[in-house]
């Protein structure tokens, strides 16, 4: 025999954490540990337990607690069939049964190889090996009417340690069984609670898989780590179709649109996109990071009224403090390529553990070789760790959700550990709190309503672009002072590609040891928070332009604010009822499909384009049509009422715009503009009429011409006329500045012809629908696409608040669908095929027209 140390931990019970990063364990053995001070006469004394076969070392857990585990490095050992002998301060002997002595010793001689890489190799090759040899054990189905769909090798993760086994997908549950049996023998998890699942990035490489079965907790049910892509998208996809595709509202875009509109908080919001970049709390490389958002952690009462109480969101940790900026800034001018600011990260598992200490003592002991760190050095006061963030030549960590949660106690040290003496004699226990915190659960409290404050609300989309957004990388990284080493950014290396084994390990545990930074959801800037300070400024900064009159909706809200209010909540209340939109008459006054709707102010008249050309009028009073206009032999392909209530205005498949005189009967003019076929109007006009008589011919004026890569074939005007959107044949959508014609934003949205598109009532975003069959929301100020729906078929029309859209398509059935989820929840017969869409003011009564020539009049029951 032969041995040279022997490691003693004491604790409770065995746990995966005793192992070193990336060990594994495989099996166990009953097995008597003999104390040999006596040795080689008979022992006086042997302790009963289970011996742990790892692959780096063999562990002895006593079944008598007050018995200390013992662990050994396998490269210390010198293993014969009946007994393990070491060599060190005392001699010990294990007397075991053994039913795979050869596994062993392949484990001793990979663990006696020279070079890490090599005994990495071995050990991989051997757990391949045994998992091929073994299946998942079909006897643990909770039914034998289960229906198995896959079953393969894979791991699953926890913090700092992983467990290999077998998972096996079924028609009714997913299972993992450990290899080794721990901790149980097996984990299931019903496919139908199943709330979300991310692929994940571990290791540097695409093979996580991450499953919640509750929609907004922080942790996971179940992290597991596959051999290979193809199985991991499998079981993913498998799983998404069995929640008939519920996958597809995970999306940052979908979550956007939810959070501008208030249906999530901040802190919410925030775990979405931590979870969609591939962060995790059973992964310490890719913990959930989450931003400092105060500045005072030393006044005796929080101003939340005062903005300098507040960080600057803008920028990130390192560039808070201006004269460490300069510093760090002449360092990074002076690099050789490629330059990076920062030498730290803002999240790593040092970091998070810093933070997690007293809830977690033992993940600190197996990062740190069995030790605390220094008691100076430790999460001794928030203030502090603020101030050291400011200050600190290497310091620029942001915080982890905790620190917004219900759970106080990583801030109290109730394990009452031993966390060391500080320089000044006192000892390390609960963390210090500032000022204007009580105890720990008032600081969580206070600092949650922090986060969810209107200052942060308005402001938190700017440290998202840094985090997760477009200043994450490149060359708006580097104007906001946003750059950190090349290795914590995905795809900032490829380890396969690194042939030397040492090399390659080495690379990836300075890799997962630094930190990562999350993957880039975002590569335009973040629109803002839809706050209620912001509807007051919008309704009250309304502005007057020169298509203000096309806009049949817009009305100035000077002096009438309780009208607007009253009306605003009417709508809502509409809006969340539009599932009992009844029909109320239907009509067949057109010969061809119904193109347009355009309705007089007193609602007594109906208007309507077609196909066959026509114009036509329908009395509601007398529910009949009453007049029928035919411009030219080509089909009309809309019409709109303009502000005066007096003219219709038509477009015309022949090159023209016809007005029409509602007093007079009959058309009032003609405007030729355009060199093709006009499906909307292409061309912004001024249209003044002889203000001695309404039937004499119009003045008009060309304001703009707006140039468009391709066909214009809709367009649409905010409820303020100060806004023009058109979208065009080849999927792009552009927003104009009507007091200028300027080009706001440009987005190519779309795959195909763009139907049409309506700006919300709020004018923050715009929906379109297209030949693609998806719905697109659009914001205004950043040209983000914060939300994309795939329909089932082609819509053509719609009306929307904001959040609901009741929508007509190719089916002719109207979809209600709800975008904060990304469903239809309600679908109502209609047409062979829905073409056009009205709504008045309240949302009360809908008109629309189909391809089966009919006009249906809908009233919404209370």
């Amino acid at each position: 025999f032969m041995a040279s140390h022997t490691l003693v931990f004491v604790v409770l019970r065995f746990s995966l954490l005793l192992l070193d990063l990336e060990e594994y364990y495989f099996e166990q053995h009953t097995a008597y540990h003999v104390t040999a001070a006596n040795f080689p006469r008979f022992p006086s004394r042997k302790i009963r337990g289970s011996f742990k076969v790892c692959s780096r070392s063999i562990i002895f857990d006593p079944d008598d607690h007050e018995e200390p585990i013992l662990k050994v490095c396998s490269n210390n050992i010198y293993v014969f069939l009946i007994c393990i002998l070491t060599l060190g301060t005392r001699l010990m002997m294990f007397l075991i049964i053994l039913t795979d002595f050869e596994f062993i010793l392949q484990l001793h001689r990979a663990s006696c190889l020279e070079k890490l890489g090599d005994q990495t190799a071995m050990i991989a090759a051997n757990l391949q090996s045994r998992l091929a040899r073994s299946s998942f054990d079909k006897n643990c189905f909770q039914s034998v009417a289960e229906k198995p769909h896959m079953e393969c090798a894979s791991e699953m993760v926890m913090p700092l340690v992983s467990n290999p086994g077998h998972i096996c997908i079924t028609d009714e549950n997913l299972y993992f069984q450990p290899l080794n049996g721990y901790p149980e023998q097996v984990i299931q998890i019903k496919l139908h609670q199943i709330r979300r699942i991310y692929k994940r990035r571990h290791g540097l490489r695409p093979l996580g898989l991450e499953v919640f079965c509750t929609e907004n907790d922080f942790c996971s049910d179940i992290y597991l780590k596959f051999y290979n892509t193809a199985d991991r998208d499998e079981i993913y996809y498998y799983i998404a179709t069995f929640l008939e595709n519920h996958m597809t509202e995970h999306t940052a875009e979908s979550y956007m649109l939810q959070w501008q509109r208030g249906h999530l908080s901040n802190y919410q919001y925030l775990l979405h996109l931590n979870n969609l970049a591939d962060r995790s709390c059973n992964d310490l490389s890719q913990y959930p990071v989450f931003p400092w958002v105060l500045n005072d952690y030393s006044s005796a009462q929080l101003d939340m009224t005062n903005a300098d109480t507040f960080r600057d969101l803008s920028k990130p940790v390192g560039a808070l403090n201006k004269e460490r900026l300069d510093r760090l800034l002449a360092r990074y001018r002076g690099m050789p390529e490629p330059p990076f600011m920062y030498g730290s990260h803002y999240s790593s598992p040092g970091y998070v553990l810093f933070y997690l200490v007293r809830v977690a003592p033992e993940h600190m002991l197996c990062l740190q070789n069995g030790r605390y760190d220094h008691a100076d050095r430790m999460f001794n006061s928030i203030s502090e760790t603020w101030k050291n963030c400011l200050e600190g030549a290497t310091d620029f960590k942001e915080l982890i959700p905790e620190f917004y949660g219900n759970d106080c106690s990583f801030l109290e040290n109730k394990l009452s550990l031993d966390l060391g003496r500080k320089q000044n004699g006192s000892f390390v226990g609960d963390v210090v709190l500032p000022p204007w915190a009580s105890d720990a659960s008032d600081f969580l409290q206070k600092h949650r309503t922090a986060l969810e404050s209107q200052y942060v609300s308005e402001h938190l989309h700017e440290w998202i672009d840094l985090v997760f957004g477009f200043k994450q990388r490149g060359s708006e990284a580097v104007a906001a002072h946003n750059v950190f080493h090349p290795l914590t950014y995905e795809g900032g290396i490829d380890c396969d590609s690194i042939e030397d084994p040492d090399q390659r390990i080495a690379m990836l545990t300075q890799i997962l040891e630094f930190g990562q930074t999350p993957k880039q959801l975002f590569t335009s800037p973040h629109p803002q928070r839809i706050t209620p300070r912001f509807h007051n400024m919008t309704r009250s900064s309304s502005i007057t332009s020169p298509l203000s009159e096309l806009s049949p909706g817009s009305r100035s809200t000077e002096g009438d604010s309780s009208f607007e209010d009253l009306t605003e909540e009417s709508r809502k209340l509409a809006w969340a009822n539009m599932g009992n939109l009844k029909l109320l008459s239907s009509h067949k006054i057109h010969k061809e499909a119904v193109t347009g709707i355009a309705v007089t102010r007193d609602r007594a008249a109906i208007f309507s384009t077609s196909q066959d050309s026509t114009l036509k009028m329908f009395s509601k009073e007398l529910q009949d049509f009453q007049r029928s206009m035919s411009f030219s032999n080509m089909a009309l392909s809309s019409c709109l009422m303009l502000a005066d209530g007096k003219t219709v205005v038509c477009s015309s498949w022949d090159n023209n715009v016809y007005f029409y005189s509602i007093p007079y009967g009959r058309r009032q003019d003609t405007l030729m503009g355009h060199d093709d076929a006009v499906s909307e109007m292409l061309l912004v006009w001024q249209c003044a009429a002889d203000s001695q008589s309404s039937h004499k011919r119009s003045q008009f004026e060309l304001l703009a011409e707006l140039e468009h890569d391709a066909g214009v074939n809709t367009i649409s005007l905010n409820p303020a006329g100060t806004l023009l959107v058109s979208g065009c044949k080849d999927g792009t959508i552009t927003i104009w500045d009507t007091s200028s014609y300027a080009t706001l934003q440009q987005v190519h949205c779309h795959t195909g012809t763009i139907h049409h598109m309506a700006f919300s009532p709020d004018s923050r975003h715009i929906l379109s629908v297209g030949a693609d069959s998806c719905m697109k929301v659009t914001d205004v100020q950043t040209g983000m696409v914060i939300s994309s729906v795939k329909a089932e078929e082609e819509q053509r029309c719609f009306c929307w608040d904001g959040s609901s859209v009741l929508c007509g398509g190719r089916s002719g059935d109207l979809l209600l669908w709800d975008l904060l989820s990304n469903t239809v929840t309600k679908r109502i017969p209609a047409h062979s095929g829905t073409v056009s869409m009205w709504m008045n003011e309240l949302c009360t009564t809908v008109i629309t027209g189909g391809e089966d020539r009919q006009t249906i009049f809908w009233k919404l029951q209370s």
